[in-house]
């Protein structure tokens, strides 16, 4: 299978903007594995539909403040994150964006104070319902936010869900990953059923993909025939590219523009506006 062939997407490219949307179409990115490609599917998801003329914002919800690094912040001198917003009363979210270097992407940061949050919280009231209340002065100022989440299924994740529009579902192309699918359908049905009806499982991308492994093609099939349509055509290739633009603290899109992983997310980012026409 060529480059050529793997990055083919049926999907028209998406128009503008809609300038009717008053509240950002929210998206939780989510997976309780760890090492799927998540962060670096939020950071370069986020940096297409940029490109594509939306407002985005890029929440991180893990202490590791992966997605921080990997646009070039450094955790340890942030003044105030995520976890402020969360349980400092008061907290203007406003004051704790940062601009990136994409046009149209912001992000509202996270270091390891987050990781206390995940214990203050359970003492709270409504304590599911506290991320909806604070990013809710956000929502007017973007199309898209992209929530970054732990690798874990506590309650910075129920939390996500609880205020998210839908759910997309990075997933490793290996057969441990597998696994840990059927958990997290089932969180998000009992999130549904309790505390957000109107959540929906947007879809499911396949990450790390090889072509060449025949395990990497089964893992695939399978999850194909499991959930059909959900599953997107868009497959994210393994590349030596993605380590080095981490490091660069930038999206492969202004990194490497023309490569092919570039493109894949462009590709990803065309299959989600096609399935959020609200954005």
């Amino acid at each position: 299978m060529s480059d050529e062939d793997d990055i083919l997407v049926l999907v028209p490219e998406p128009g503008p903007r809609n300038p009717e949307l008053t509240e950002a179409v929210i998206i939780a990115m989510c997976n309780q594995k760890g090492g799927v490609g998540k962060t670096t599917t939020t950071i370069n998801l986020g940096a297409a539909l940029a490109e594509f003329g939306r407002r985005v914002l890029l929440i991180d919800l893990d202490p590791q403040g992966s997605l921080s690094v990997g646009l070039g912040f450094n955790p340890h001198s942030l003044e105030a994150s995520v976890y402020d917003l969360l349980m400092v009363k008061g907290t203007n979210p406003h004051d704790l964006i940062l601009g990136t270097k994409v046009p149209g992407l912001d992000i509202l940061p996270a270091n390891i104070d987050l990781s206390a949050a995940e214990v203050q919280l359970v003492s709270e009231v409504a304590r599911e319902h506290t991320l909806t209340r604070v990013i809710q002065p956000l929502k007017k100022d973007y199309d898209i936010i992209l929530i970054d989440c732990a690798p874990s299924l506590g309650l910075l994740t129920v939390n996500a869900l609880t205020c998210a529009d839908g759910v997309l579902i990075p997933l490793e192309s290996e057969f441990f990953a597998l696994r840990g699918v059927a958990m997290l359908t089932d969180t998000i049905s009992k999130v549904q059923d309790r505390l957000n009806q109107s959540l929906q499982l947007i879809g499911i991308v396949g990450t790390m993909y090889d072509p060449r492994t025949l395990h990497n093609r089964e893992v695939l099939e399978r999850v194909q025939e499991a959930f059909k349509e959900v599953v997107f055509q868009t497959r994210i290739r393994r590349t030596v590219k993605f380590p080095e633009t981490t490091v660069a603290g930038e999206p492969i899109t202004t990194y490497a523009p023309t490569s092919s992983g570039a493109q894949q997310y462009r590709n990803l980012a065309k299959e989600v506006l096609a399935r959020c026409p609200a954005a």
